[in-house]
Protein backbone atom coordinates (compact mmCIF):
# COMPACT_ATOMS: atom_id res chain seq x y z
CA UNK A 1 0.00 0.00 0.00
CA UNK A 2 1.18 3.54 -0.93
CA UNK A 3 1.90 5.57 2.21
CA UNK A 4 -0.13 8.40 2.53
CA UNK A 5 0.33 12.03 3.70
CA UNK A 6 -1.18 12.24 7.13
CA UNK A 7 -4.65 13.57 7.06
CA UNK A 8 -3.69 17.30 8.26
CA UNK A 9 -1.32 17.66 6.18
CA UNK A 10 -3.26 16.56 2.95
CA UNK A 11 -6.06 18.64 4.08
CA UNK A 12 -3.58 22.00 4.85
CA UNK A 13 -2.45 20.73 0.93
CA UNK A 14 -5.12 20.58 -0.73
CA UNK A 15 -7.32 23.57 1.12
CA UNK A 16 -4.17 26.01 0.23
CA UNK A 17 -3.84 24.96 -3.04
CA UNK A 18 -7.69 25.06 -4.17
CA UNK A 19 -6.91 28.73 -3.12
CA UNK A 20 -3.85 29.45 -5.22
CA UNK A 21 -5.17 27.41 -8.02
CA UNK A 22 -7.70 30.34 -8.61
CA UNK A 23 -4.50 32.78 -8.78
CA UNK A 24 -2.18 31.24 -11.23
CA UNK A 25 -2.27 33.31 -14.58
CA UNK A 26 -4.38 32.52 -17.45
CA UNK A 27 -2.37 30.82 -20.07
CA UNK A 28 0.83 30.12 -17.77
CA UNK A 29 2.71 26.95 -17.43
CA UNK A 30 1.27 26.12 -14.25
CA UNK A 31 1.78 26.33 -10.43
CA UNK A 32 4.20 24.99 -8.07
CA UNK A 33 4.37 25.17 -4.31
CA UNK A 34 5.74 23.13 -1.26
CA UNK A 35 3.20 22.58 0.98
CA UNK A 36 5.83 21.29 3.80
CA UNK A 37 7.88 24.92 3.69
CA UNK A 38 4.50 26.83 4.16
CA UNK A 39 3.34 24.36 6.85
CA UNK A 40 6.37 24.62 8.47
CA UNK A 41 7.08 28.22 8.23
CA UNK A 42 2.86 28.57 9.55
CA UNK A 43 3.14 25.75 12.09
CA UNK A 44 6.36 27.93 13.42
CA UNK A 45 4.18 31.15 13.62
CA UNK A 46 0.99 28.42 15.48
CA UNK A 47 3.39 27.67 18.06
CA UNK A 48 4.26 31.05 19.12
CA UNK A 49 0.28 32.44 18.57
CA UNK A 50 -2.05 32.69 21.19
CA UNK A 51 -6.20 32.57 21.29
CA UNK A 52 -7.93 33.41 18.10
CA UNK A 53 -4.67 34.03 16.03
CA UNK A 54 -3.44 30.31 16.57
CA UNK A 55 -7.06 28.69 16.24
CA UNK A 56 -7.15 30.38 12.83
CA UNK A 57 -3.79 28.74 11.95
CA UNK A 58 -4.64 25.41 13.66
CA UNK A 59 -7.92 25.28 11.87
CA UNK A 60 -5.99 25.20 8.72
CA UNK A 61 -3.33 23.17 9.75
CA UNK A 62 -4.61 20.82 12.24
CA UNK A 63 -5.19 20.90 15.81
CA UNK A 64 -2.53 18.54 16.29
CA UNK A 65 0.26 20.65 15.70
CA UNK A 66 3.29 19.37 17.39
CA UNK A 67 2.23 16.02 15.68
CA UNK A 68 2.01 17.96 12.45
CA UNK A 69 5.38 19.67 12.46
CA UNK A 70 7.40 16.69 14.04
CA UNK A 71 5.97 14.88 10.63
CA UNK A 72 7.32 17.47 8.34
CA UNK A 73 11.26 17.20 10.53
CA UNK A 74 10.88 13.53 9.71
CA UNK A 75 9.84 14.26 6.27
CA UNK A 76 13.80 15.68 5.30
CA UNK A 77 15.41 14.14 7.96
CA UNK A 78 18.34 12.10 6.90
CA UNK A 79 18.22 12.14 3.33
CA UNK A 80 21.44 12.49 1.77
CA UNK A 81 19.98 14.75 -1.37
CA UNK A 82 17.50 16.21 0.92
CA UNK A 83 18.19 19.80 2.55
CA UNK A 84 16.47 22.48 5.11
CA UNK A 85 17.21 25.42 6.84
CA UNK A 86 15.03 27.47 9.04
CA UNK A 87 16.28 30.79 10.18
CA UNK A 88 14.78 33.52 12.49
CA UNK A 89 16.29 37.17 11.83
CA UNK A 90 15.47 39.36 14.81
CA UNK A 91 16.28 43.07 15.62
CA UNK A 92 18.71 43.05 19.21
CA UNK A 93 16.04 45.33 20.51
CA UNK A 94 13.08 42.46 20.38
CA UNK A 95 12.73 39.90 23.21
CA UNK A 96 12.16 36.73 21.88
CA UNK A 97 10.18 33.78 23.97
CA UNK A 98 12.44 31.28 25.41
CA UNK A 99 10.07 28.52 24.09
CA UNK A 100 9.52 29.57 20.87
CA UNK A 101 13.79 30.06 20.33
CA UNK A 102 13.95 26.45 21.98
CA UNK A 103 11.42 25.29 19.10
CA UNK A 104 12.97 26.87 16.25
CA UNK A 105 16.76 25.88 17.46
CA UNK A 106 14.99 22.07 17.80
CA UNK A 107 15.35 22.13 14.15
CA UNK A 108 18.20 20.72 11.68
CA UNK A 109 20.06 23.55 10.21
CA UNK A 110 18.00 26.08 11.84
CA UNK A 111 19.29 29.16 14.03
CA UNK A 112 18.50 32.76 15.50
CA UNK A 113 20.31 35.58 13.82
CA UNK A 114 20.29 39.58 15.24
CA UNK A 115 19.82 41.70 11.76
CA UNK A 116 19.65 45.18 11.74
CA UNK A 117 16.27 46.08 10.26
CA UNK A 118 16.56 49.63 10.86
CA UNK A 119 19.91 50.46 9.67
CA UNK A 120 20.66 48.31 6.86
CA UNK A 121 17.33 46.35 5.87
CA UNK A 122 17.81 45.61 1.94
CA UNK A 123 21.23 43.89 3.56
CA UNK A 124 19.42 42.05 5.74
CA UNK A 125 17.17 40.66 2.95
CA UNK A 126 20.21 40.05 0.50
CA UNK A 127 22.01 38.00 3.53
CA UNK A 128 18.90 36.07 3.53
CA UNK A 129 18.40 35.58 -0.20
CA UNK A 130 22.27 34.32 -0.08
CA UNK A 131 21.39 31.77 2.43
CA UNK A 132 18.03 30.74 0.63
CA UNK A 133 20.80 30.83 -2.33
CA UNK A 134 23.26 28.38 -0.84
CA UNK A 135 20.54 26.14 0.76
CA UNK A 136 18.77 25.64 -2.69
CA UNK A 137 21.96 25.05 -4.77
CA UNK A 138 21.02 28.18 -6.49
CA UNK A 139 17.64 27.18 -7.78
CA UNK A 140 16.27 29.89 -5.72
CA UNK A 141 17.93 33.25 -5.57
CA UNK A 142 15.44 36.06 -5.21
CA UNK A 143 13.31 35.19 -2.39
CA UNK A 144 13.01 38.50 -1.22
CA UNK A 145 12.54 41.24 -3.33
CA UNK A 146 13.24 45.27 -2.70
CA UNK A 147 10.29 46.46 -0.66
CA UNK A 148 9.84 43.16 1.27
CA UNK A 149 12.27 44.34 4.03
CA UNK A 150 12.30 47.95 5.42
CA UNK A 151 13.04 49.37 8.72
CA UNK A 152 10.05 48.77 10.13
CA UNK A 153 10.61 45.08 10.02
CA UNK A 154 11.08 43.42 13.37
CA UNK A 155 11.33 39.41 12.75
CA UNK A 156 11.63 37.84 9.65
CA UNK A 157 11.24 33.85 10.06
CA UNK A 158 12.55 31.64 6.96
CA UNK A 159 12.37 28.14 5.87
CA UNK A 160 13.89 26.67 2.65
CA UNK A 161 13.77 23.63 0.76
CA UNK A 162 15.91 21.52 -1.28
CA UNK A 163 15.58 18.34 -3.08
CA UNK A 164 17.14 16.28 -5.27
CA UNK A 165 14.94 12.98 -6.50
CA UNK A 166 16.54 10.03 -8.93
CA UNK A 167 13.81 7.26 -10.05
CA UNK A 168 14.36 4.29 -9.39
CA UNK A 169 14.18 3.02 -12.68
CA UNK A 170 15.19 6.09 -15.53
CA UNK A 171 13.50 6.90 -18.57
CA UNK A 172 15.72 6.05 -22.02
CA UNK A 173 16.60 9.41 -23.07
CA UNK A 174 17.03 7.76 -26.30
CA UNK A 175 13.18 7.26 -25.98
CA UNK A 176 11.88 10.95 -25.27
CA UNK A 177 10.33 12.37 -28.50
CA UNK A 178 7.89 15.00 -29.61
CA UNK A 179 4.44 14.65 -28.86
CA UNK A 180 1.24 16.63 -28.39
CA UNK A 181 0.24 18.08 -25.28
CA UNK A 182 -3.12 19.55 -25.12
CA UNK A 183 -3.01 22.92 -23.20
CA UNK A 184 -5.84 25.30 -22.42
CA UNK A 185 -4.60 27.36 -25.33
CA UNK A 186 -4.62 24.45 -27.59
CA UNK A 187 -2.15 21.66 -28.44
CA UNK A 188 1.18 21.82 -28.63
CA UNK A 189 4.77 19.45 -29.26
CA UNK A 190 6.20 18.80 -26.01
CA UNK A 191 9.42 16.65 -25.19
CA UNK A 192 7.65 13.50 -23.74
CA UNK A 193 9.42 10.75 -22.10
CA UNK A 194 8.56 6.95 -22.47
CA UNK A 195 8.78 3.91 -20.02
CA UNK A 196 6.74 0.52 -19.47
CA UNK A 197 7.05 -0.98 -16.67
CA UNK A 198 5.60 -2.14 -13.19
CA UNK A 199 4.19 1.31 -11.20
CA UNK A 200 1.86 1.45 -8.57
CA UNK A 201 -1.54 2.65 -10.46
CA UNK A 202 -4.69 3.66 -9.24
CA UNK A 203 -8.31 4.68 -10.30
CA UNK A 204 -10.83 6.59 -7.84
CA UNK A 205 -13.18 9.37 -7.65
CA UNK A 206 -12.62 10.18 -11.57
CA UNK A 207 -8.87 10.63 -11.12
CA UNK A 208 -6.04 8.39 -12.57
CA UNK A 209 -2.75 7.90 -10.16
CA UNK A 210 0.56 6.64 -11.25
CA UNK A 211 3.84 7.25 -9.10
CA UNK A 212 7.54 7.30 -10.08
CA UNK A 213 9.54 6.03 -7.41
CA UNK A 214 12.63 7.51 -6.07
CA UNK A 215 15.35 6.52 -3.98
CA UNK A 216 15.59 7.35 -0.42
CA UNK A 217 11.52 7.04 0.23
CA UNK A 218 10.93 9.72 -2.66
CA UNK A 219 7.92 9.75 -4.68
CA UNK A 220 5.97 11.58 -7.62
CA UNK A 221 2.31 11.09 -8.29
CA UNK A 222 1.49 11.85 -11.16
CA UNK A 223 -2.72 12.29 -11.47
CA UNK A 224 -4.95 12.82 -14.39
CA UNK A 225 -8.52 13.84 -14.00
CA UNK A 226 -11.21 12.04 -16.06
CA UNK A 227 -12.23 15.91 -17.76
CA UNK A 228 -9.84 18.30 -19.78
CA UNK A 229 -10.55 21.31 -17.36
CA UNK A 230 -7.81 23.81 -17.24
CA UNK A 231 -6.56 23.30 -14.18
CA UNK A 232 -7.19 19.91 -14.12
CA UNK A 233 -10.11 19.52 -11.71
CA UNK A 234 -10.76 19.21 -8.27
CA UNK A 235 -8.74 17.06 -6.36
CA UNK A 236 -9.75 17.05 -2.39
CA UNK A 237 -8.43 14.56 0.09
CA UNK A 238 -11.14 12.29 0.45
CA UNK A 239 -10.53 11.46 -3.69
CA UNK A 240 -6.37 11.63 -3.28
CA UNK A 241 -6.70 9.52 0.04
CA UNK A 242 -9.00 7.06 -2.14
CA UNK A 243 -6.09 7.59 -4.53
CA UNK A 244 -3.41 5.95 -2.31
CA UNK A 245 -5.49 3.17 -0.58
CA UNK A 246 -6.04 1.74 -4.15
CA UNK A 247 -2.49 2.08 -5.38
CA UNK A 248 -0.98 -1.05 -6.38
CA UNK A 249 1.62 -2.75 -8.85
CA UNK A 250 0.70 -2.90 -12.44
CA UNK A 251 2.16 -3.29 -15.96
CA UNK A 252 2.25 0.69 -16.99
CA UNK A 253 3.00 2.52 -20.73
CA UNK A 254 3.59 6.19 -19.16
CA UNK A 255 3.89 8.86 -21.14
CA UNK A 256 5.19 11.74 -19.34
CA UNK A 257 6.45 15.75 -20.06
CA UNK A 258 9.68 16.96 -19.20
CA UNK A 259 8.23 20.21 -16.88
CA UNK A 260 9.80 22.71 -14.91
CA UNK A 261 7.92 25.10 -12.89
CA UNK A 262 8.63 28.27 -10.81
CA UNK A 263 6.22 30.05 -8.89
CA UNK A 264 6.83 33.54 -6.78
CA UNK A 265 3.52 34.21 -4.82
CA UNK A 266 2.97 36.66 -1.63
CA UNK A 267 0.15 34.15 0.32
CA UNK A 268 -1.31 36.80 2.33
CA UNK A 269 -4.63 36.66 0.49
CA UNK A 270 -5.41 33.12 0.07
CA UNK A 271 -4.72 32.47 3.28
CA UNK A 272 -7.07 34.52 4.15
CA UNK A 273 -9.76 32.72 1.67
CA UNK A 274 -8.56 29.64 3.82
CA UNK A 275 -9.28 31.32 7.18
CA UNK A 276 -6.22 32.70 7.88
CA UNK A 277 -6.91 36.62 8.81
CA UNK A 278 -6.43 37.73 12.00
CA UNK A 279 -2.59 36.97 11.73
CA UNK A 280 -2.26 39.74 9.10
CA UNK A 281 -4.48 42.45 11.12
CA UNK A 282 -3.32 44.54 14.25
CA UNK A 283 -5.56 42.24 16.68
CA UNK A 284 -2.93 39.16 16.11
CA UNK A 285 -1.51 37.54 19.35
CA UNK A 286 1.74 36.48 18.72
CA UNK A 287 2.97 36.61 22.27
CA UNK A 288 4.33 33.66 22.38
CA UNK A 289 7.15 34.55 19.96
CA UNK A 290 7.33 37.77 21.75
CA UNK A 291 6.37 39.95 24.35
CA UNK A 292 5.86 43.10 21.79
CA UNK A 293 3.34 43.50 20.18
CA UNK A 294 3.64 41.84 16.38
CA UNK A 295 1.71 41.19 13.28
CA UNK A 296 2.46 39.28 10.00
CA UNK A 297 3.09 41.94 7.37
CA UNK A 298 3.25 39.01 4.48
CA UNK A 299 4.19 35.31 3.69
CA UNK A 300 6.53 35.25 0.72
CA UNK A 301 6.66 32.47 -1.21
CA UNK A 302 8.94 31.10 -4.04
CA UNK A 303 9.12 27.35 -5.50
CA UNK A 304 10.43 25.85 -8.40
CA UNK A 305 10.69 22.19 -9.67
CA UNK A 306 12.03 20.51 -12.69
CA UNK A 307 11.89 16.56 -14.23
CA UNK A 308 13.84 14.72 -16.73
CA UNK A 309 14.74 11.46 -17.80
CA UNK A 310 16.88 11.23 -14.81
CA UNK A 311 14.90 12.29 -11.97
CA UNK A 312 13.32 15.62 -10.32
CA UNK A 313 15.24 19.09 -8.43
CA UNK A 314 12.91 21.12 -6.62
CA UNK A 315 13.32 23.77 -4.28
CA UNK A 316 11.00 25.67 -2.04
CA UNK A 317 11.37 28.77 0.83
CA UNK A 318 8.91 30.58 2.37
CA UNK A 319 9.46 33.90 4.73
CA UNK A 320 7.65 35.45 7.17
CA UNK A 321 7.80 38.81 7.65
CA UNK A 322 7.25 40.20 11.06
CA UNK A 323 6.77 43.92 11.93
CA UNK A 324 5.21 45.94 15.04
CA UNK A 325 1.12 45.80 15.36
CA UNK A 326 -0.40 48.61 14.90
CA UNK A 327 2.11 50.49 12.16
CA UNK A 328 0.62 23.37 -2.34
CA UNK A 329 1.10 -9.35 -17.33
CA UNK A 330 -2.06 -7.93 -17.99
CA UNK A 331 -1.98 -5.19 -20.82
CA UNK A 332 -0.17 -2.17 -20.19
CA UNK A 333 -2.35 0.82 -18.41
CA UNK A 334 -1.91 3.36 -21.15
CA UNK A 335 -1.02 6.36 -18.97
CA UNK A 336 -0.19 9.62 -21.41
CA UNK A 337 0.28 12.83 -19.99
CA UNK A 338 -0.99 15.00 -22.65
CA UNK A 339 -3.09 17.13 -20.78
CA UNK A 340 -3.14 19.35 -17.47
CA UNK A 341 -2.33 17.17 -14.56
CA UNK A 342 -1.44 17.53 -10.77
CA UNK A 343 2.01 16.12 -9.33
CA UNK A 344 2.52 15.31 -6.02
CA UNK A 345 6.39 15.21 -5.00
CA UNK A 346 6.44 13.25 -1.20
CA UNK A 347 8.81 11.87 1.51
CA UNK A 348 6.81 9.68 4.35
CA UNK A 349 4.14 11.87 5.92
CA UNK A 350 4.71 15.01 4.04
CA UNK A 351 4.06 16.64 0.67
CA UNK A 352 7.50 18.65 -0.42
CA UNK A 353 6.00 19.91 -3.57
CA UNK A 354 2.36 20.32 -5.00
CA UNK A 355 1.34 21.37 -8.33
CA UNK A 356 -0.67 21.28 -12.03
CA UNK A 357 1.07 21.58 -15.00
CA UNK A 358 -1.08 23.14 -17.53
CA UNK A 359 1.65 24.07 -20.28
CA UNK A 360 4.50 21.66 -20.31
CA UNK A 361 8.22 24.45 -20.46
CA UNK A 362 10.56 22.21 -21.23
CA UNK A 363 13.67 22.12 -18.73
CA UNK A 364 16.09 20.23 -21.23
CA UNK A 365 17.01 16.49 -21.17
CA UNK A 366 19.22 14.90 -18.23
CA UNK A 367 22.83 15.77 -18.56
CA UNK A 368 25.27 12.69 -18.80
CA UNK A 369 26.71 12.25 -14.95
CA UNK A 370 24.04 14.24 -12.64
Amino acid sequence: MTVAPRPDHLDFALRLHGELAGTAAAGGPGLVWSPYSVATALGLVATGARGGTRGELTGLLGADLPGHLAALDDAVADGPELATLTGLWVRRDLPVVDAFEAELRSRANSGVYPADFAGRPDGVRSEVNAEVAKLTRGMITGLLQPGDVTERTRALLVNALWVHLRWTTPFDPARTAPGPFHTPDGERPVPMMHRTGSMPYADAGGWRMVTLAGDHDLALDVLLPGGRGRDGGTLTPTVLRRLYRAAKPVEVDLTLPRFELTWHTELSRPLGSAGVRTLFSDDADLSGISSAPLRVDAVIHQARLRTDEKGAEGAAATAVVMRLASFVPKRPVDFTVDRPFTFVLRRRSAILFLGTVTDPRDPGPATPGD
